[in-house]
């Protein structure tokens, strides 16, 4: 994190199409349009209201502006999180212009909302062969229904240690 930026978490619907960008030929970027509205309880008239709406230009870069441009469409509840930025400029007739755009660091569907499901991506094309290459924990014998093993990520990405999933594991740790 840097000094002075500010980093943002936004629960909105998308508003717009996806637009998909591929920047100096071949760096992704996707850009669209959020929009979060509050609602507030109504005590005169025993019901929720709406609030203005605040909408937002959410953009997404690499390996999540790919993701999001297969995943979210229009009318799907997400959630947001980033850092605002101003992007300014003058038009065509000298008059300066600005807006604020989120650069997303994660985008997801509102499982308040909604159901979901998760593919995960294929390994990164940057992992070296030799490092990709992770001995997988073997489970335990099925005859001792006490104890499993899990590993917190898959073997083919990233190296892991089994975790014990008993609390009798816990209790020897501490012993």
């Amino acid at each position: 994190m840097s000094f002075g930026e500010t980093y943002v978490t936004v629960l909105g619907w998308v508003g717009s199409e996806l637009q998909f960008k591929e920047v100096g030929g071949q760096t992704a970027r996707v850009s669209f349009r959020v929009g979060s509205t509050p609602r507030q309880y109504d005590r005169i008239h025993d019901t929720y209201v709406d609030k203005p709406t605040t909408w937002f230009t959410v953009e997404c870069w690499r390996g999540l502006a790919q993701n999001a441009f297969e995943s979210v469409q229009v009318g799907q509840p997400i959630i947001v999180t980033g850092r605002l930025r101003t992007h300014e400029w003058t038009d065509d007739a000298g008059e300066p212009h600005s807006r604020v755009i989120l650069e997303a660091f994660s985008v997801g569907h509102d499982l308040n909302r909604g159901t979901t499901t998760f593919s995960k991506n294929p390994p990164r094309s940057d992992v070296s062969p030799s490092s990709a290459l992770v001995s997988v924990p073997t489970p335990v014998a099925a005859s001792d229904p006490t104890e499993t093993t899990a590993s917190p990520y898959p073997g083919d990405e990233y190296s892991a240690t089994p975790l014990p999933l008993t609390a009798g594991a816990r209790n020897a740790e501490a012993a």
